[in-house]
């Protein structure tokens, strides 16, 4: 678990530095604009999207510094639905990685647009990244699809629509699949994107980011009822507060786990074609299982 935890540490150093240098190249039209959407994006975070990015392009051997800016651009589009999901007119948060989240600091207004400001400058980004074409264009539209109302915008109205509901578990995995798994399957398409891959390569890869995303949402509900609100950086029990469908709460803590368990073990079942090519994607399998935060 160390050597897994080094690496995702030395991977998020990296795209923090890509990060730093994407927003400090840009003339500050209105510079409390840009301060606010560095307020989020430079926060901190596990930068799980973007390793994922990274490690998927190492694997099929393809081109790093295209890895490095899709996965940058995908930071970007996750920092601005935290920006959005934190809004009193959504779940209406104080607290985001230990930090006030953006709209108490900066204004409603400014947070919307700082929001705003993230999702069409990560595109802006994608059209400039040295690949072919096709590819490239099979980036963006993929980035679009599932950041969009097909995925992650989709998913977060269905989470807001669940609230005060009794969902039945098809109904909950609709929201997370599309609310958190749809970023993930693009974190992981877009690495793919970035390489020479065969077809077999990609579809196995796409099995593997369906079980990490519903694995990491499992995860997160479980947390939001036994982690600690100064370790997670954010304010634990909104989930039962807002009484959302989670997996706890429809199938009980131990048989969520039970869960977990599962999806961590079909996820490395994925990866089986590659061999031990595949050793960092299958120990973060792992360290998602495992995270306390």
């Amino acid at each position: 678990m160390d050597k897994i935890k080094n690496i995702l540490k030395a991977k998020a150093e990296v795209i923090e530095e890509n990060l730093i240098k994407l927003l400090d190249c840009q003339d500050e039209l209105a510079p409390q604009l840009t301060k606010s959407m560095k307020y989020t994006l430079l926060s901190g975070g596990k930068r799980i999207r973007p390793i994922l990015t990274l490690l998927i392009a190492e694997l099929l051997e393809g081109n790093y510094q295209a890895a490095l800016k899709a996965g940058s651009a995908l930071e970007m589009i996750h920092s601005y639905s935290l920006i959005h999901d934190d809004l009193p007119a959504m779940d209406d948060d104080k607290l985001r990685r230990g930090k006030k989240t953006n709209h108490l600091v900066f204004g409603e207004a400014t947070a919307i647009l700082a929001g705003d400001g993230l999702l069409t400058y990560a595109f802006q980004v994608l059209a400039d990244l040295e690949l072919k074409p096709d590819l490239k264009v099979k980036i963006i539209a993929n980035t679009a699809k599932f950041s969009g109302y097909q995925g992650m915008v989709g998913g977060q109205v269905l989470d807001l629509e669940a609230e005060n509901k009794d969902l039945t578990l098809q109904e909950m995995q609709k929201v997370h699949q599309a609310k958190t798994g749809a970023l993930i399957k693009a974190s992981v398409l877009n690495g793919v994107y970035c390489s020479d891959f065969k077809p077999e390569e990609k579809k196995a890869l796409l099995t593997y980011a369906e079980k990490i995303g519903v694995l990491f949402q499992i995860v997160d509900d479980l947390l939001d009822l036994t982690g600690e609100t100064e370790a997670m950086g954010k304010v634990v029990g909104r989930d039962q507060e807002l009484n959302k469908a989670t997996y706890p709460k429809l199938l009980g803590l131990k048989k969520a786990q039970k869960e977990a368990e599962k999806y961590a073990k079909e996820a490395k079942e994925a990866l089986i074609i590659f061999g031990k090519k595949a050793e960092k994607l299958e120990a973060l399998i792992d360290f998602i299982l495992k995270r306390q935060q």
